[in-house]
């Protein structure tokens, strides 16, 4: 049976018991790209946050139905392509094959539905027909608008007053400045497709009402995106759904997540110069790196973007996978709770901690998707696996009082897509993206351990210290063990 959990709404402004429109299934649709370039890291952060989202709700016993779309066919696309001088849907499909590449090596689920707006026509001609023939939309000039006016419940997701408003589409046929385009006429060198009303193609807001009910239904329940579509996608997406579908509730639950922002105040943007594409940041980071800095911040909560924020999040995921290999290197049998009372404090803190750990995750995401508070959680257990490994009995007795914690771990993976990669591999990871950013290579490291092995062997310390100074400078630590000498990457 499916976990009940609660959700905070944007539309009344509190968290809510969630309640579907059928028992244990989930309708979610979410807004996807504009594809006009690569995707960046602020885009991305909507990315994951719903990628992991979907993945904790089918860990609690939902079926969920997840629908993302491709916004195909916009101003944007269509003027990048004149730049480039490209087809405006070879280039969109251009980029949702990049989007596809970077989403792949995040390692995000694909959505159940990826409707794009170039196919989908038909549902859009459709809707746009429906509200003119109830008298929420009129015809001007081989454009079609739905007038606000008509319904009045306009700006209650946003908190907009219609009589201060002006749509951002422009046109002599609009009866009020608020009135938005649901078809546009043709223009030279733009996409057009024909239609009742003459060739054209659609507004932007009308794409995402006819692709949600076309997949979903004409109530949703769970609608969600960047807060910056609040206003003004989000509200007219409201009128044109309940409008056309006779006043029938369009989104049960709205879902927005806070922006990324920089030292300025800005919000990441193509627009404001400011993006790192994903592509790039792969290149530097392990993908996990990225779902830990998404997921650090309470989902609704604005997130702070610069220079260190992906090599801080990479520190703090490190942390985690090395508490992991630790518990994975501690070897015994027994019972755990007579071992850990034989051990003392930090055992039991650590076998207690271990089994209350997926309590305490469910708790946290269950009460608004609380990441934030179940990293909290995560890192504690952590620290308590660390403190407890240092006893001199852990190592070949402390198997069984870790054992919990393993599977907590194992627990996180399920339930968010964090932690999910094998200690050693995700460690393997690190070393070859981070040498890479810093210039230096494994073989010089190997080179540098040998000469660095020789001075020992000759009981030259002063050399073999010199060695290791070295390399130090250079962000590697030399780590001195039983089983032989390792090295690693310094982190921040």
């Amino acid at each position: 049976m499916a976990a009940p959990f609660r959700l905070y709404n944007t539309l009344s402004r509190t968290v809510e018991d969630f309640v579907p429109l059928q028992p244990g299934r989930v309708g979610l649709y979410v807004c996807g790209m504009t594809v006009y370039d690569r995707c960046h890291v602020g885009h991305a952060r909507a990315m994951v946050i719903f990628d992991t989202f979907v993945r904790y709700l089918r860990h609690r016993g939902w079926a969920v139905e997840f629908v993302r779309n491709f916004t195909d066919v916009d101003d944007k696309i269509i003027n990048r392509a004149n730049e480039l001088g490209e087809d405006p849907i070879a280039l969109s499909k251009r980029y949702i094959d990049a989007f596809h590449e970077d989403a792949d090596a995040m390692g995000l689920l694909r959505p159940d539905h990826e409707p794009k707006v170039s196919e989908s026509i038909e549902d859009i001609l459709a809707l746009t027909q429906e509200l003119i023939d109830r008298g929420h939309a009129y015809v001007a000039d081989g454009s079609v608008w739905f007038a606000v006016e008509t319904f009045g419940d306009y700006g209650r997701l946003s908190g907009q007053k219609v009589d201060e408003l002006r749509s951002a589409d422009a046109a002599d046929g609009k009866r009020s400045g608020a009135d938005f385009a649901l078809w546009k006429a043709v223009k030279p060198g733009e996409p057009a497709w024909p239609s009742p009303w003459g060739p054209g193609r659609p507004g932007w807001h009308i794409e995402c009402s006819a692709m949600a009910q076309s997949r979903l239904g004409s109530t949703v329940d769970i609608h969600g995106g960047g807060l910056d579509l609040v206003f003004p996608h989000h509200e007219n997406e409201i009128a044109q759904s309940e409008c056309g579908h006779g006043g029938e509730k369009y989104v049960r639950y709205w879902m927005h997540n806070g922006l990324l922002t920089m030292s300025s105040g800005q919000k990441m943007g193509k627009s404001l110069g400011n993006v790192i594409n994903v592509e790039v940041a792969l290149a530097n980071f392990p993908a996990q790196t990225l779902r830990l800095y998404y997921l650090q911040n309470h989902y609704r909560s604005p997130l702070p973007w610069g220079e260190e924020a992906l090599p801080e999040a990479l520190a703090m995921l490190s942390r985690l996978y090395e508490a992991k290999e630790v518990a994975e290197a501690l070897g015994g049998e027994g019972d755990a709770d007579q071992i850990a009372r034989e051990m003392g404090p930090d055992a039991e803190a650590v076998l207690k901690l271990g089994r209350e750990l997926p309590e305490r995750l469910h708790a946290a995401l269950d009460e608004d998707f609380n990441t934030s508070k179940a990293l909290g959680d995560l890192f504690e257990l952590a620290r308590a696996i660390n403190r407890f490994a240092n006893l001199k009995k852990a190592k070949k007795r402390g198997g069984p009082v870790v054992a919990p914690a393993l599977a907590a771990f194992d627990l996180i993976a399920d339930a968010t897509g964090l932690l999910a990669q094998p200690t050693r591999e995700f460690l393997e990871e690190v070393k070859t993206k981070r040498l890479a950013a810093l210039g230096v290579t494994r073989e010089e490291i190997e080179a540098k351990l040998a000469e660095r092995e020789a001075a020992r062997v000759a009981k030259d310390w002063a050399a073999a210290d010199a060695v290791r100074k070295e390399l130090e400078e250079r962000q590697i630590v030399v780590m001195d063990k039983p089983e032989g000498v390792e090295w690693r990457v310094k982190l921040t």
